[in-house]
């Protein structure tokens, strides 16, 4: 089934789209937001404020320049507490930057009547799991996982390369460094670097 078809469904259920950075997470998560608002469905739409790229704090942006109005909150609670009471859909960009208690406030409006959308990039920089993505994931009645072209091959890009001085990082570099193309690269699994990480994988072979 899709998110449309589910859309006409009793109660409420867990949408996520998650991928690398320029998969187009945030453009899927505007055209959903888009349709319910064509359908006349009361949407609240969520980011974390550590995203002020492109269009500013206020709005949820897609790197093709699309936006929309949305409240920027530091916690799962600040959402909470602003969900209105007859809100239908709520959703949430850049879930992986949210504290671990976004996965119960997600089962929460769902087990309220809500439609809840979450967007968010699933693996780190150094391609493991990021964040609450794989438990919202895993609890999801519905899941996609959009992929990038890697600029290196331009196979399916499944990994986020982080760059510092147009170098990738280091495996002990910071989780969280909010970036765009000057920073980040999308690559495939073999394109992928991750230096010490990867010396130390080789050692073990």
């Amino acid at each position: 089934m899709t998110s449309d078809t589910y859309f006409t469904a009793r109660g409420g259920w867990i949408e996520v789209i998650a991928g690398v950075m320029f998969s187009g997470k945030s453009e899927e998560l505007l055209r959903r937001v888009r349709r319910a608002t064509i359908a006349k469905r009361r949407v609240q739409v969520f980011k974390s404020h550590l995203d002020e790229r492109y269009a500013g704090i206020y709005k949820v942006s897609s790197h093709d320049g699309r936006t929309t109005e949305a409240l920027p909150v530091d916690t799962a609670a600040q959402i909470a507490a602003h969900v209105r009471a007859d809100t239908q859909v709520v959703a949430i960009d850049e879930a992986q930057f949210l504290d671990e208690r976004v996965v119960t406030l997600a089962t929460e409006l769902a087990g309220r009547g809500m439609r809840v959308i979450l967007a968010g990039t699933d693996t780190d920089f150094r391609g493991e799991p990021f964040g609450s993505m794989p438990e919202l994931m895993a609890i999801a009645e519905i899941v996609d996982k959009l992929h990038a072209i890697c600029v290196r091959c331009g196979n399916p890009a499944s990994r986020n390369q982080r760059l510092i001085g147009g170098r990738p990082a280091l495996y002990a570099s910071p989780t969280i460094m909010v970036g765009g193309e000057d920073t980040y690269e999308a690559r495939c699994r073999a394109c992928h670097q991750v230096p010490s990480r990867d010396e130390d994988q080789v050692d073990l072979l």
